[in-house]
């Protein structure tokens, strides 16, 4: 199991796979299955029964994508980056862009 340094809301950028090059925000985490759910990518449609909510029929929504299948988007950099820790003056824990070092977490 791979540990993530993703967290939710954070904007990342697929870098393989059907959505490649595709930039969103992640909506959920999966962790013990790696995976990761952004929004608006990876569609997959469902078959859903009708139910007290609603009705039934071809649902689409967004399927689960890879971990290792994203990368975090560095607004600074413009592009994918890999994330590195910083502990700051005061010991608080902070993720750091590997590439122009620029601190992520406000």
């Amino acid at each position: 199991m791979h540990g993530t340094q993703l967290k939710k809301g954070d904007t990342v950028k697929v870098i393989a796979g059907k959505e490649k090059g595709k930039t969103g925000k992640i909506i959920k985490i999966i962790k013990d299955k790696d995976r990761i759910i952004v929004e608006k990518l990876n569609f997959v449609k469902r078959h859903q029964r009708p139910d007290a909510k609603g009705k039934g029929g071809i649902v689409e929504k967004e399927g689960p994508i890879h971990i290792t299948n994203v990368s975090y988007l560095c607004s600074k950099c413009d592009g994918g980056v890999r994330l590195g820790h910083k502990i700051l003056d005061d010991g608080q824990k902070v993720r750091i862009c590997k590439k122009c070092k620029e601190i992520l977490d406000a």
